[in-house]
């Protein structure tokens, strides 16, 4: 599919939403839940799928709140989404003894893989991850009174497609933490998720995964030994901070350190926040750069569907051999800083605007582009957008997605779902300069 054809069907899209006159469905996919400042009404049955490889905000407050329709104590991704009104709920398996809840949950996430170089190159496989990374997770919590609960959470990620675990250098790849909730916020330690992977649900009409221009730039995903603050909703507002205590000089725990910073306002059916990830380099590296990811994000519901802008500014991408894009200073999944990644001098500036919108209360379809402009001149550019159409059945949710990335002559930037693909372009002959395209049919099933 050529970068004009995928513009006519996006057009086409954004035609055919506006002139439709259907009875307007419940807001399409809500995203993550940010922590409300209130006690939450019983549990609901959740829903369908998540987002991306995007996250759960566990809300803190007086008796530590889970999301309405999500049991108690999330797991690290988005929360499940609005069960369509004529579909019948369903609940992962919960335990509860007293005031303890144990629940073991997880999903399975396969797809059909198509994608074409304009080097000649095609792909054709079977792949794991597009939406939300398929994984077994349990999670936790007890009511110690007086407004205090302890929470816990372990996350296995896997590979569906052939049953191996995602890190075989981990049991819990995905997150292991353990939080004390308060009145006054939540306090966690362990492996977390990013403040800025949790806001996937707030980004686009895919929740920042397969289709996302953003995604393919990459994103800061998780740390060890994070120290995190996330504070109740106060007027709208909900503030978050971490920091990682990891580092690899004994003695020495400044020499590295990764913070992050987030704000989040919700008024109404208008959301604004703010993401921030930074990683300090160790003293006297190669490549002194602090590298950072700033994420600023605003949506507006406007009954059946969403608009969403992102803007993204980051020095968090640098090459990998001789692919010129690929390779993340920060790294997606929670290395300290190196130093060493000479991608780190070159800031970048991504730009994303999408919509989606209910057609049935089962059907939703959405749309993006975006763009990656490097600040430095040197032709690190890339164009690229995305249609796609999701149906719920229950837990079980069906996508089509049709993307397309373009890359400049010295860009090397690859489409990626939530999960990085097992059978990838790797020749620099197929990435630097191509145009990449891509049809991805395939299911994410919830339990």
């Amino acid at each position: 599919m050529s970068p004009k054809a995928l513009s006519c069907a996006l057009g086409a899209l954004v035609f055919s939403a506006a002139g439709a006159s259907a009875q307007p469905a419940p807001p399409p996919d809500p995203p993550s839940q940010i922590p409300q400042a209130q006690s939450p009404p019983a549990p609901a049955p959740p829903a369908s799928a998540p987002t991306s490889d995007a996250p759960q905000i566990q809300p803190p407050a007086q008796a530590p709140t889970s999301p309405p329709g999500v049991p108690p104590v999330q797991a690290s991704e988005s929360p499940p989404k609005s069960v369509p009104a004529a579909q019948p709920g369903w609940k992962p398996l919960t335990h509860r003894i007293g005031d303890a809840s144990f629940t073991l949950y997880g999903d399975i996430d396969i797809y059909f893989n198509y994608m074409h170089s304009t080097s000649g190159k095609n792909i054709f496989a079977l792949q794991d991850g597009a939406i939300l990374r398929s994984r077994l997770g349990l999670r936790g919590d007890m009511a110690f009174g007086h407004g205090l609960k302890g929470s816990f959470a372990l996350e296995q990620g896997l590979n569906s497609t052939t049953g191996a675990a995602a890190d075989t250098t981990r049991l819990f790849d995905r997150v292991a933490w353990v939080g004390l909730a308060t009145p006054i916020g939540e306090f966690r330690v362990g492996r977390q998720n990013t403040e800025v992977f949790l806001r996937g649900g707030y980004i686009d009409y895919g929740e920042r995964t397969l289709g996302a221009v953003i995604n393919a730039f990459g994103v800061p995903s998780r740390y060890d030994s994070d120290v995190a603050y996330i504070s109740p909703r106060v007027s709208g507002l909900m503030v978050a901070g971490h920091y990682s205590l990891q580092g690899s000089i004994v003695d020495h725990p400044a020499e590295q350190r990764v913070y992050q910073l987030a704000a989040d306002y919700e008024h109404g059916p208008f959301r604004i926040g703010y993401a921030r990830v930074a990683g300090k380099p160790p003293m006297g590296a190669a490549v002194s750069a602090e590298v950072t990811y700033d994420n600023f994000y605003a949506n507006l519901s406007y009954g059946p569907g969403k608009i969403y802008l992102v803007y993204i500014r980051s020095n968090n991408n640098g090459p990998t051999g001789e692919l010129l894009n690929g390779a993340s200073p920060l790294g997606n999944t929670g290395a300290l800083l190196a130093g060493t990644d000479a991608g780190a001098d070159t800031m970048y500036n991504i730009y994303q605007a999408s919509a989606d919108y209910s057609v049935t209360p089962a059907f939703r379809v959405g749309a993006l582009w975006g763009w990656i402009r490097d600040d430095e001149g040197t032709g690190k550019n890339a164009t690229g957008g995305s249609v796609g159409g999701f149906y719920s059945i229950r837990n079980v949710k069906l996508f089509l997605i049709a993307d397309v990335l373009a890359n400049e002559r010295d860009a090397g930037f690859r489409p990626i779902g939530s999960a990085g693909l097992t059978k990838p372009f790797t020749a620099p002959s197929d990435v630097n300069g191509e145009t990449i395209t891509g049809v991805h049919l395939g299911l994410v099933f919830r339990f």
